[in-house]
């Protein structure tokens, strides 16, 4: 049987093509799963996972916990704003108070960047990082990835252009990773202050113009400001950046090609993009949040296959 070359799922960029072909034909198995009458099989009925989150989450914590009982593993899930952190307990006495309770995998959302890589040399566990900061969400790349592919029949010479809050963004970074790999162009498109000064030397093109950029690509993914992120103001006013980054149907009718409109949620209807794009034929949101599932679901058997061994 193939297996991951990692043991945790901690960014994109340490982990190979091979490894995502591997995730994305486990996803299709799964796919198939989901939309049977009975969507669930007894993969892992002696594993038990932590889902821990030190960030407010609904669909990614929703989406893990629904693909941890479609896999029929045990689910323990903690919130750190009702636990022991409140008191000054570290991070790392939380998990291993935790894992005491013979827990062999944990999916973490942290507030700090570096989280997961931290917690992964320092406990007993297999980790999958559900997002650290604004440094990396891995599944969440994947899925997107997964989507494209699923969408226009594959991802490799797909131009992908991502709009909005790149510099806060960790969405942003690991669907670069993940593209990149799969030999997709990646543009992204934004406010100056909210692109990153590095973005260049990531083989990413950055096009002010946003109906330039929807010209060129085949996709747009758009992201919404991280509000909760802003320390400073970055552009005037939401309502101007919606006018001068926001889509709505006029300008996607005004292209002379259909693209695709994805979004990893939550929208802000009317910022970035309109209720009447997101709703439309070209958008693959509510396809990103099926397949968030299928793909998590593949994540999880396929690490949870190594701890067996």
């Amino acid at each position: 049987m193939k297996e991951l070359s990692v043991n945790h799922l901690l960014g994109i960029k340490y982990i190979n093509k091979n490894d995502i072909d591997l995730i994305f034909e486990t996803a299709d198995q799964f796919k198939e799963v989901i939309n049977r009458p009975i969507k669930k099989v007894p993969s892992l009925r002696d594993i038990t996972i932590a889902n821990i989150f030190f960030e407010n989450s609904t669909r990614t914590k929703l989406s893990f916990e629904l693909a941890q009982k479609r896999l029929s593993a045990d689910v323990i899930s903690f919130s750190a704003a009702q636990s022991s952190v409140k008191k000054g307990e570290t991070l790392i006495d939380t998990v291993n108070n935790i894992l005491s309770m013979k827990v062999d995998m944990v999916v973490m959302r942290h507030e700090k960047p570096g989280a997961a890589h931290f917690l992964s040399r320092n406990v007993n566990a297999s980790i999958v990082n559900a997002g650290d900061g604004a440094h990396e969400h891995p599944t969440q790349g994947l899925l997107d990835s997964y989507t494209i592919r699923e969408k226009l029949g594959g991802v490799e010479g797909k131009k992908v252009v991502i709009v909005g809050d790149i510099l806060h963004s960790r969405v942003a970074l690991s669907n670069i990773f993940a593209l990149q790999m799969q030999g997709a162009e990646v543009k992204v498109c934004g406010p100056n202050t909210l692109i990153p000064k590095y973005i260049e030397s990531l083989g990413v093109k950055v096009e002010p113009n946003l109906r330039k950029a929807l010209e060129w690509a085949d996709v747009a993914n758009m992201l919404r400001v991280q509000n909760e992120r802003l320390d400073v103001n970055y552009f005037p006013s939401t309502r101007e950046y919606a006018q001068q980054y926001g889509v709505d149907k006029a300008l996607l009718d005004s292209l002379d090609k259909e693209i695709v409109i994805m979004h990893p949620g939550p929208i802000n209807r009317g910022v970035e993009i309109t209720s009447d794009v997101a709703d439309s034929q070209q958008s693959v949101i509510l396809d990103q949040v099926e397949n968030g599932v299928a793909v998590r679901m593949a994540v999880i058997y396929l690490l949870a296959s190594k701890i067996k061994q």
